[in-house]
């Protein structure tokens, strides 16, 4: 059914279901899988201007977040292998998270996306948006969200 499923986490515990099924899923259909992380490119495009950060700041905020990202996939593919699969660890550095998942599924071949939902609700959602929903909205492969 599937040959490449791509899971998408942050290293949360929500990301860590969706993580699982991705997991269970590819077990039971034979496929590779992909453990993606995007990680933010510039701390200060996230923080706005109320933040002042010097360039050597700068550049540990972002390699720490290189390396935590790095070790979250690095975990799913361990976790993967376990089960006998056939695993790889990706990490993008984008502050495009929708448009980043989807580019690595399609650079990669998935056929399936597999993520969890933001768990944000009411004003919160409406001001901060959905990148799974953005996946959703623009995706022309299947795409499982988890709860």
């Amino acid at each position: 059914m599937y040959k490449r499923i791509l899971v998408a986490t942050d290293g949360s515990s929500l990301s860590r279901k969706a993580v699982d099924s991705a997991i269970s899923l590819a077990h039971a259909c034979g496929a590779e899988l992909l453990a993606l992380r995007v990680v933010p490119r510039n701390p200060m495009t996230l923080w706005g201007g109320g933040v002042t950060l010097g360039p050597d700041d700068v550049a540990k905020i972002e390699a720490k977040w290189m390396k935590d990202g790095q070790a979250t996939v690095d975990a799913v593919k361990a976790a993967a292998e376990i089960e006998g699969l056939k695993a790889r660890a990706l990490v993008v550095k984008s502050n495009l998270i929708a448009e980043s998942i989807l580019a690595t599924a399609k650079k990669h071949k998935a056929d399936l996306v597999v993520m969890a939902s933001h768990g944000r609700k009411g004003i919160k959602r409406l001001v901060l948006g959905s990148e799974t929903h953005n996946v959703l909205t623009h995706a022309d492969l299947p795409v499982l969200v988890l709860r």
